[in-house]
């Protein structure tokens, strides 16, 4: 039967008024750019850092290209860009690991909510203070190498630095598919084995065009982001309970942040020294205890 009714406009056709997509969208914003960076001279400290003497050819060619990179040699980034590298589906291996939180929840640390966050709030202010240090330096353009030294001295768990090492090596291989970077290379090259993850992972974010702040940011959530996720597997946990304990140690997460950026600026002068150091020797104990269980759920 014949009808006055008008046929259905497709949907992207039609305007706002009518429940469809706006027709005046404004353009993207585009990317930002890399920082500009300064010529470099081999035998010199990379720009913005002092550099210490080192040995071997593999050495001198990454603090050659560091200093050549500038910000980054891959594709420029910006929030969208610390988004992928936070985001605990991004294919660094992390996943497989707990962050200290399944011996903690086999010795009872861990029991409840309450207890989460206190173990992750210990832990933040520790190890994820040390490496969101270690990742602000890398980022700001430091050694890479030196920093690597730095986070094996900060690291007296024989099984913890073989961990960093290995998600180190995972993250390298997700970063240079991701952020195509001559400094990543230069660095995979001298580290075949990996180096410390937190070190990649500053590296990785001055491939994106990230900033030491930004760098921070990942490695210190990541250091409580780990084991909370790990904690509702463990202890069957309701989720929503676990992502509570993450938003109330977000402004903590804030302190972190400013403390290890403030130190990788003084860093540029003063060298890897004036990094955060600070240790959490009850996760270096349980570490090397977890590593002799014959059946474990995560790997560390």
């Amino acid at each position: 039967m014949p009808t006055n009714e008008t046929p259905p406009t497709p949907r992207d056709a039609r305007g706002p008024a009518a429940g469809g997509l706006p027709m005046d969208l404004p353009p993207p914003r585009p990317s930002p750019q890399p920082r500009d960076s300064a010529p470099w001279t081999p035998g010199t400290p990379p720009p913005g850092g002092p550099d210490r003497a080192r040995s071997g050819a593999e050495d001198v060619a990454v603090r050659r290209v560091v200093g050549a990179a500038g910000a980054g040699g891959g594709v420029p980034g910006g929030v969208g860009a610390l988004l992928v590298l936070a985001d605990g589906r991004f294919p660094a291996g992390g996943h497989a690991h707990s962050g200290g939180a399944e011996a903690a929840v086999a010795a009872g640390r861990i029991r409840d909510a309450v207890s989460l966050e206190a173990f992750c709030r210990g832990r933040l202010h520790t190890a994820g203070l040390t490496a969101a240090g270690l990742a602000a330096a890398a980022a700001a353009g430091l050694d890479p190498l030196a920093l690597d030294d730095a986070a094996d001295a900060r690291t007296p768990s024989p099984v913890l630095r073989a961990t960093a090492r290995r998600l180190g090596r995972q993250l390298m291989r997700a970063a240079r598919a991701a952020w195509p970077s001559p400094e990543l290379d230069a660095l995979a090259a001298a580290r075949p084995r990996g180096a410390h993850q937190p070190v990649v992972l500053g590296l990785t974010a001055r491939a994106a065009a990230l900033g030491p702040p930004d760098a921070a940011y990942a490695a210190g959530y990541e250091a409580v982001s780990g084991p909370a996720t790990a904690a509702v597997r463990l202890l069957s946990l309701d989720p929503f309970d676990a992502t509570a304990v993450l938003a109330r140690l977000a402004p903590e997460l804030d302190q972190v942040v400013a403390r290890a950026a403030d130190a990788a600026r003084r860093a540029l002068d003063e060298g890897a020294g004036a990094l955060p150091a600070a240790s959490a020797p009850l996760l270096d104990i349980a570490a090397e205890q977890h590593a002799t269980w014959s059946v474990r759920l995560f790997a560390s």
